[in-house]
C-alpha cells in the first residue's frame, strides 16, 4: 500500500490486490456537504471539475437516481492533446443525499468496470470528501495517473464550490 499527501491537502492511498487496484483520494473542501453532493450530480458543475488537465468536458447524460446513467465526453484541447477523447460513463448504484454516491465506471475500453464510492462527512472546515476507486487494473492506474487525476478533479471541485 502506498500513502502520500500532496501540497494542497489532498491525500491518496493505492492498494493493489488480486481483483485490481484500489485508489483512495481524500480532501477537505470548504463547502457544505449538500453543495459538494450536488456538484457531483449537476451537469454544469461536472463540466468544470471532471475533465483532466488539457481537456474540456461535454456532459451528454446525467440521470441522478439509483440505476440512472451518466456519460461525459472529455475532449483534448491542450497542444498535443487535440486528437484524444475519453468517455467517462457509468451507472449510479447508490445515492444518499449529502452523504454518499456510488457509481460503476464503465469507461475503460475492453476493461472490466470499476466502482467509485464518494463519501461526504461534515467537518468543522466544511466537507471531507473521500473518493475510493475499486477494481482498476494496476497498469491503467499507473499509465493514466489515475490517483493524480482524481486529486486534480477534487482540487477543481473545491475551486468550484468553496464559499
Amino acid at each position: 500500500m502506498t500513502d502520500y499527501t500532496t501540497e494542497d491537502d489532498a491525500s491518496s492511498t493505492e492498494n493493489p490486490d488480486d481483483e485490481g487496484q484500489s485508489i483512495t483520494v481524500n480532501r477537505v473542501i470548504e463547502a457544505p456537504t449538500e453543495r459538494v453532493y450536488e456538484a457531483f450530480l449537476t451537469p454544469d458543475d461536472i463540466t468544470v471539475w471532471s475533465p483532466p488537465e488539457g481537456f474540456r468536458a461535454e456532459v451528454q447524460e446525467v440521470e441522478p437516481k439509483e440505476g440512472g446513467s451518466f456519460r461525459v465526453e472529455n475532449i483534448g484541447e491542450a497542444e498535443g492533446m487535440e486528437q484524444y477523447t475519453h468517455t467517462f460513463e457509468g451507472t449510479y448504484q447508490e445515492l444518499r443525499r449529502g452523504e454518499k454516491i456510488v457509481w460503476t465506471d464503465e469507461s475503460g475500453e475492453g476493461e472490466d468496470s470499476s466502482t467509485v464510492t464518494v463519501t461526504l462527512n461534515a467537518v468543522p472546515d466544511g466537507t471531507e470528501v473521500t473518493l475510493r476507486l475499486d477494481g482498476i487494473s494496476e497498469d491503467v492506474a499507473e499509465e493514466y495517473g489515475v490517483a493524480e487525476a482524481w486529486e486534480d478533479s477534487l482540487r477543481k471541485l473545491a475551486d468550484q464550490v468553496e464559499d
